[in-house]
C-alpha cells in the first residue's frame, strides 16, 4: 500500500527541514512525498530541492492560499491513502506512517483514520503546551464541539473523490468545513487510534491574532448552515471549554 504524504509551504526555511526528515525517516518504504511550494522567496525552495531525489512530486508556483496549495497536492498524490503534514509539524516517530498503515491494511473496508495531537514551543518541540487528545467519532461529535486533528488524519484516496477537495470560501476554517462534510454528510467507516500522531509548532495562521480566532469561529459557524444544518447553540461554548481543557497537563 502506498500512502502519499503532502506539506504545502510558503517561506518557512526555519523549520521545513525537520517537517521533510519527518517524513523521510518514517520506517515505512512505500511513502510518496509531495511538496507544494507557494513561490517562496526565502531558501525555502533550496531546501526542497536538495531532497528533489526523495521526492514523489515538487513544484513551486504561486497559489491562492495554503487550502489552494493543499488541493493541488491532493490532486497530485497518487498513493491509496492520504495525510497532510504542515512545514511547522513533525511526526511523534518514525513508526507513525507503519502504525497508520497497519490500520488500514488489516481492515480493508475502513475508509479514515486519525489519532491525537500536541502543541509545542515553536523553538522547543519537545516541551508540550497544549495536548489535544481526540475520541471515536459518533453522530453528535461535531455538535458536542468535537473535531479531529486535522494533521493526524488519513483519508483513502477515494474519500476525496466522493467528497471533493477544501472549499476555497473558507480562508480560516476550510480543514473544519471539509472534515465536518466528510463526517457528517457521508457514511465513511473511521477509526480514531489513542496514539500521538503529529507535533504541531505553535503559531498558525488561524491563532496570529484575536481577530483571526473569531472570523475562524464565524466560518465555523457558516460550514454548518453551507452544508445544511443549524450549528447548536452549545456549540461554541463546548468548543472553547474543551480548548481550555487542553492546556491543562
Amino acid at each position: 500500500m502506498k500512502i502519499s504524504i503532502i506539506t504545502v509551504v510558503y517561506n518557512n526555511e526555519a523549520t521545513l527541514q525537520q517537517a521533510i526528515e519527518s517524513v523521510l525517516n518514517q520506517s515505512y518504504p512505500n511513502i510518496e512525498y509531495v511538496i507544494i511550494d507557494g513561490s517562496s522567496k526565502d531558501n525555502t525552495v533550496s531546501i526542497i530541492e536538495s531532497y528533489k531525489n526523495r521526492l514523489g512530486y515538487f513544484i513551486s508556483e504561486p497559489d491562492k492560499g495554503l487550502y489552494d496549495a493543499m488541493n493541488k497536492g491532493i490532486q497530485a498524490a497518487t498513493g491509496d491513502v492520504i495525510g497532510i503534514l504542515n512545514s511547522d509539524d513533525l511526526y511523534q516517530d518514525s513508526t507513525v506512517l507503519s502504525d497508520i498503515v497497519h490500520q488500514f491494511s488489516t481492515n480493508p473496508a475502513l475508509d479514515i483514520v486519525y489519532g491525537n495531537l500536541v502543541y509545542v514551543k515553536k523553538d522547543a518541540v519537545d516541551q508540550v503546551v497544549r495536548n489535544w487528545k481526540s475520541k471515536d467519532y459518533y453522530a453528535k461529535f461535531f455538535d458536542d464541539g468535537n473535531v479531529p486533528p486535522h494533521p493526524s488524519l488519513f483519508l483513502r484516496k477515494e474519500v476525496y473523490e466522493k467528497v471533493g477537495l477544501f472549499n476555497l470560501e473558507f480562508k480560516l476554517a476550510a480543514d473544519y468545513e471539509f472534515m465536518f462534510r466528510v463526517f457528517k454528510k457521508y457514511d465513511f467507516k473511521s477509526k480514531y487510534i489513542d496514539r500521538l500522531i503529529v507535533k504541531m509548532r505553535l503559531g498558525g495562521e488561524t491563532n496570529k491574532s484575536i481577530q483571526n480566532i473569531i472570523n475562524q469561529n464565524k466560518e465555523i459557524l457558516r460550514a454548518w448552515r453551507h452544508n445544511g444544518l443549524t450549528p447548536p447553540f452549545k456549540l461554541m461554548p463546548l468548543r472553547i471549554s474543551k480548548r481550555l481543557v487542553q492546556f491543562i497537563k
